[in-house]
């Protein structure tokens, strides 16, 4: 379905706006317009009866000329004559008249009578020794006063939707410009271009947009950066073992190698065959980190224990490279509630991590201790560390890797995000800091069961 343009919604808005301002403020100037000439008329007519009143002499011309003087003014008059009789040229008036008690007339009289759909104001007066005058006159509404009041409605009504047709075209172009550029670049974005950015200018929430927009921009290209960082690390670290695999099997085949130096030639390729075995599952795995269906067989587990056995491998794995390995652990069992296989997993990807960051000679520790209601477990090593703001952003793909690629021995990445993922996971936290020994401490808690 098509929406509407903001454009034509605000000129829309604008009209509806308009109509419901003209018609209202038409219907309350309407009735305050009849109730104001209705007034007016009444005072009018009461100001008149008491002049007729006053001044009538007893001659009928002068009679005669009031009534042809009010009668031009269409006010006609009522009298009632000393012996009682009743003279009006106006049938109407006379009945109108006579309905408000002119008749038994004691003192003035203002009232309004309504004969066969007509609303006439009457105002009698007594005028001795004539017995009592009276004058009677159609209200202003009566005569008119409502079509025309219609009329100038209907009018103001038109000119206000002209107004508000044009006002809300040109506040919905100037609205929307920025609009427009904004979409222009959003949709640039969405074909891979991330050099363009959107001018931020317009009303507050306009350029808020803009300003979100201009920084998707660049969070994308960031992003895409380390990105391609991160697939030309792994495409490095795919290489390397690839090329041992693929040049020791030609020399196989090709009868290069042989006697004793086979079997040598056959570990090396089973090493470089398990390297990318593992690289490959943690890609894997770091892939399907965020997907529902990703396994954890969760139940408990003695950390130490667990840190006891992860020891026995990598205290070798540190003698072999001259580092000085240390484990801290307390006697007594820790239990916690984690996925025994993706816990190791942890404790190897971070010894991984240290033990290519240390130098010989230098120590790495693999230490577990208590805090109140949680298990720590730590890896901390003596290699060179990270700058301070590198702690934040050290599980990130990549960016170490993009960091310091070209001055330490580094990994791709992979390793410290698939740490970060399967700790969250299992309900943990992690975190990277400085190490007592100076280089990285990485520490996970866990709470205790």
């Amino acid at each position: 379905m098509k929406r509407a343009s903001i454009a034509v919604r605000i000129t829309a808005l604008a009209l509806a706006v308009a109509g419901v301002v003209a018609v209202i403020g038409g219907l309350v100037s309407a009735r305050l317009v009849v109730q104001t000439a209705r007034e007016v008329t009444r005072q009018t007519l009461s100001d008149q009866a008491d002049v007729v009143a006053g001044q009538l002499s007893d001659s009928k011309l002068g009679l005669r000329r009031v009534v042809e003087v009010l009668g031009g003014q269409g006010v006609a008059v009522v009298q009632v004559r000393p012996n009682g009789n009743v003279v009006s040229s106006d049938a109407t008036a006379e009945r109108a008249a006579r309905q408000a008690g002119i008749t038994e007339l004691t003192g003035p009289v203002h009232t309004t009578v309504e004969l066969n759909g007509r609303v006439l104001l009457v105002e009698l007066r007594p005028a001795d020794p004539r017995g009592a005058i009276g004058l009677v006159r159609e209200t202003e509404t009566a005569k008119g006063v409502g079509r025309t009041l219609v009329r100038n409605i209907a009018f103001a009504l038109g000119l206000g939707l002209l107004v508000a047709a044009v006002a809300g075209l040109v506040l919905a172009r100037l609205l929307s410009r920025p609009l427009r550029r904004t979409a222009a670049v959003a949709t640039s974005m969405s074909h891979g271009r991330r050099d363009l950015r959107a001018p931020v200018d317009g009303p507050r929430e306009v350029a808020e947009v803009a300003a979100a927009v201009n920084e998707l921009a660049d969070a994308l290209h960031r992003s895409e950066a380390r990105q391609r960082d991160f697939l030309l690390s792994v495409s490095h670290e795919l290489r390397t073992p690839l090329t041992a695999v693929k040049g020791f099997a030609e020399s196989l085949a090709d009868g290069v190698v042989t006697g004793d130096a086979v079997a040598a030639a056959g570990r090396t390729i089973d090493q470089e065959a398990t390297r990318l075995d593992r690289l490959v599952t943690d890609l894997l795995d770091l892939a399907r980190l965020g997907a529902d269906d990703f396994r954890l067989d969760v139940v408990a587990v003695d950390l130490t224990a667990l840190v006891a056995e992860t020891a026995t491998v990598w205290s070798a794995r540190c003698a072999t490279a001259g580092i000085r390995f240390t484990l801290e652990a307390p006697p007594d069992p820790v239990i916690v509630h984690a996925d025994p296989r993706r816990l190791r997993q942890v404790l190897d990807g971070l010894a991984e991590n240290a033990l290519r960051a240390t130098p010989s000679g230098r120590p790495m520790v693999l230490a577990l201790s208590r805090a109140p209601g949680a298990a720590v477990l730590q890896v901390r090593d003596g290699g060179p560390g990270l700058a301070p703001e590198e702690y934040q952003v050290a599980f990130e793909r990549g960016v170490l890797n993009a960091r310091y690629s070209g001055s330490r021995p580094v990994g791709t990445g992979i390793g410290l995000a698939l740490v970060h993922g399967l700790v969250s996971r299992m309900g943990g936290v992690i975190e990277a800091g400085p190490a007592p020994e100076g280089g990285a401490a990485f520490t996970v808690r866990f709470r205790t069961a």
